[in-house]
């Protein structure tokens, strides 16, 4: 504020000078002409001892700015200035508004470390709300394991809580099972493009070990021994890790990510580095598209593509994904796993690739919805590098009865797309379970306004990138591609991110408000506004297969393009369909149990890809 005073006492020109000024830069607007910027407000004389600091009294910096800039500038966040306003803000925004990006521009650059985490947190638990269940309970399914199968395809398809079993018994050992998925992750390779880096030599010893100490009585659990692959945005020590994206291809990290580290503290075997959509959008990685098991002309959905294609054509034991705005719940949808997106906040993310900060969670992938709490227990939990991490416990049993259950269900939505009637039969599988079926509404507000925050916080993630053009060199440069949407990011409005982030509380509040009547929520598992709304307050979700339909074209995550419209298929091809359960916050167990009875009663998990099941 020093500089900015003793500027303001040694600028020549005075109030008259800033009046001339601003109204040579009104006639020009007026005319339509490209005025030249006014001088900057100042003082003839030296300031008086112990004078304030004053806004917009800073050197001039940056290039030179006329009411026209803005005139046409103020187009990109739709607001309308008067030719006076736009007259005052030419005149002294150089000195006001422009240094506000020294730490970009200079001359004083700051980089910002990629940990660095913004110092707002989002927190979804409104004030005067618990924080989930009161105390921590788990309780495995006593089902009758089945004997072990002879054949390895039987046993790449088993759901964890079989393999687990079997396993603990040992009737089974890591190092066969595990050499089975990696045979499997590199015969089937080529076909489903899953696969960024196998981890064969690694995955072995971890196999051997696991077996040894199994052997020896030291059994850690039911992830001990069993194979399991991650998004390749989770840091693993020595290992390539590269955010499927071409400018991070040789990326080599030196520790592991919390998860990771979790993970092989419970034994498990990490066998694969598994795609994802670059940067975490959609299924195109820099190997190409990650392909649906059970329909290979379209991709497996985005953008944790590997975790989906991988744990659908049995390559990986379970699998952990990613989502920001649909990322587990779009692949586990399309390739009939099983997707669990935790509350926000309940599993750790350090070490994980940040797209954004107020947004991002890591979830388990697998082939039964026990299995996707099974890991959930391995990894959830505080850690000091998240700092949106908390303690919250996890309420599951498994032989817990679902009768009397209130499950909202939004009857519009049931009847009309996406829903479908394999999303109906699932709501008239619920009444028949005995839970009660209410019928809920959200108010019809602008939802999408709050991707605002994504757009901003991942523009700012990646800001270097941007900046540098290195952007340039991802395979996907379409308009809806990261690319563009971070270019286009820079001219959001600041005042419109608050706006937004005001918005975003009030949505939580209304969510508050309907889960006031009911313990869960059936959705259908696309539907834009509750994708949107859940991921903004952070609930916990649950994606399952419940049935089959029928498709006649590929479907994408990318916007329709006119000049290359889907091909048709002929015969149609038979793909999973399922529905999505929401919860409370951190009341993971509660959308487990609905989700595992209508898992068994159902009965449509078994059914595997065709051109896989060999």
């Amino acid at each position: 504020m020093t500089s900015r005073r003793r500027f303001l006492s040694h600028t020549s020109l005075g109030a008259l000078a800033l009046a001339a000024a601003q109204a040579k830069a009104l006639a020009d607007v007026d005319g339509g002409a490209m005025a030249a910027p006014a001088a900057p407000p100042n003082s003839t004389g030296a300031l008086p001892p112990a004078s304030p600091p004053a806004f917009g009294t800073a050197p001039s910096v940056g290039p030179a700015v006329s009411p026209q800039v803005f005139a046409e500038a103020q187009k990109l966040v739709r607001v309308e200035n008067t030719p006076s306003d736009l007259a005052q803000l030419a005149a002294n925004w150089r000195e006001s508004m422009a240094a506000m990006t020294e730490r970009r521009t200079g001359p004083r650059k700051l980089a910002l470390e990629d940990t660095l985490a913004p110092a707002s947190l989002w927190n979804p638990v409104l004030p005067g709300f618990s924080r989930g269940p009161a105390k921590a309970k788990f309780v495995r399914s006593k089902d009758k394991v089945p004997p072990l199968p002879a054949k390895d395809v039987d046993l790449a398809f088993a759901p964890l809580t079989h393999l687990s079993r079997w396993i603990e018994s040992r009737q089974l050992t890591s190092e066969r099972l595990t050499k089975v998925y990696l045979e499997r992750l590199e015969r089937f390779q080529p076909q489903l493009l899953c696969t960024i880096t196998r981890t064969h030599d690694f995955a072995l010893q971890q196999a051997r070990a696991a077996d040894a100490e199994i052997k020896a009585g030291k059994y850690r659990g039911p992830l001990h021994g069993i194979p399991w692959g991650g998004k390749d945005l989770l840091d693993t020590a020595g290992i390539p890790t590269t955010y499927g994206a071409e400018p991070f291809r040789n990326r080599v990290p030196h520790t592991d990510a919390a998860v990771v580290r979790r993970l092989h503290d419970a034994g498990a075997v990490m066998v694969a580095k598994l795609s994802l959509g670059a940067l975490a959008l959609n299924d195109v990685w820099f190997g190409g598209q990650t392909r649906n098991p059970w329909f290979l002309e379209e991709g497996s959905s985005g953008s944790s593509a590997g975790p989906g294609a991988a744990t659908a054509a049995g390559l990986v034991g379970f699998s952990i994904g990613s989502e920001t705005g649909g990322s587990i719940v779009s692949p586990s949808m399309r390739c009939g796993v099983n997707g669990l997106r935790p509350t926000f906040g309940k599993v750790p993310r350090t070490g994980a690739m940040t797209l954004c900060w107020s947004l991002d969670k890591l979830g388990p992938m697998a082939r039964s919805v026990e299995d996707t709490l099974l890991v959930l227990k391995a990894i959830e939990g505080p850690d000091a590098g998240d700092l949106a991490s908390v303690t919250s416990r996890l309420d599951f049993d498994a032989s817990e009865s679902v009768k009397g259950l209130r499950v909202g269900v939004f009857g519009k939505w049931m009847n009309e797309p996406p829903a479908t009637e394999v999303d109906r039969a699932a709501v008239e599988q619920v009444r028949k379970l005995g839970m009660q079926i209410v019928d809920v509404t959200l108010p019809d507000w602008p939802y999408d306004d709050l991707f605002l925050v994504l757009f901003a916080e991942a523009a700012a993630a990646f800001e270097d990138l941007t900046l540098s053009h290195k952007v340039d060199e991802l395979k996907m440069q379409v308009n809806d591609a990261w690319p563009n949407l971070w270019r286009q990011a820079r001219f959001l409005s600041a005042v419109d991110f608050v706006q937004a982030d005001r918005l975003r509380r009030k949505v939580a509040l209304e969510m508050a408000h309907v889960f006031e009547s009911v313990d869960v929520l059936l959705v259908p598992s696309l539907r834009d506004e509750m994708l949107t709304i859940s991921n903004f307050t952070g609930h916990p979700s649950l994606t399952l297969r419940t049935g089959f339909i029928e498709v006649d074209e590929p479907r994408s995550d990318w916007a329709p393009d006119p000049k290359a419209p889907a091909q048709k298929v002929t015969p149609k091809r038979r793909v999973p369909h399922g529905v999505t359960l929401l919860g409370k916050l951190f009341e993971e167990g509660t959308i487990g149990r609905v989700g595992l009875a209508l898992e068994r009663a159902l009965n449509v998990m078994d059914e595997r890809p065709p051109a896989f099941n060999l």
